[in-house]
């Protein structure tokens, strides 16, 4: 095989593997872990139930593939809250991602909350050992910020589940959403005005008096 075709090869590996995991956090979104099956995500993804199989194995193994690469993303839009940076503006920043994230990518969020909702059957050890650690980080960072006389003293653990839970309310509750917008999803305007809106709830009580 020749290098040509070899890079021909990894790139169509690379594509099926994405548009498994792109339809199997569409169909795990919509019906939970128990009610998803290979078969389905399959199907979503237009390929041979026996491609799914190859790439994961299992519907165990790619349902924590999708987990982790859910929580993958939400490390990185989490990146800028680090010591060096106004806290201001990297809260900022955050949220800005979190919400283009309930925009673009709301399935994601809803597998989540979907699997914490049930006590994380699948992926508990996942909570106690990369969110737990990761959580701390971002409150050891927030609490120093507090101590430099940077932010109003708050419970930095608190204000990143008020975060959490403002952003991603407008993946979670799409259809409320839409439905309390007149039947319509936010319009590219309207969600302008969500960011503005969010950060002015969050972030103007944190400035220090």
């Amino acid at each position: 095989m020749t290098a040509r075709e070899k890079g021909i090869q990894l790139r169509n590996r690379e594509e099926t593997v994405a548009r498994i995991l792109g339809a199997a956090e569409r169909v795990f979104a919509d019906f939970g872990y128990a009610g998803a099956s290979i078969s389905r995500i399959a199907a979503e993804a237009g390929v041979p139930k026996s491609n799914v199989v190859y790439y994961f194995e299992t519907k165990e193994r790619l349902y924590r593939q999708v987990v982790s690469g859910i929580f993958e993303i939400w490390r990185e839009a989490a990146g800028g809250i680090r010591p060096g940076r106004d806290p201001l503006e990297a809260l900022s920043d955050y949220i800005d991602v979190k919400l283009e994230l309930a925009r673009t990518r709301p399935h994601g969020s809803r597998v989540w909350a979907n699997e914490i909702i049930q006590g994380a059957p699948v992926v508990q050890d996942y909570l106690e050992t990369e969110l737990r650690a990761w959580t701390e980080d971002r409150i050891a960072v927030i609490a120093l910020w507090i101590a430099e006389g940077r932010l109003r003293p708050v419970s930095p653990r608190h204000l990143l589940y008020a975060i959490w839970a403002t952003t991603q309310h407008y993946a979670d509750f799409t259809h409320q959403v839409a439905t309390l917008n007149g039947g319509a999803p936010l319009s590219s305007a309207q969600w302008d005005e969500t960011r503005r809106a969010v950060k002015d709830l969050l972030l103007d009580g944190l400035r220090p008096r």
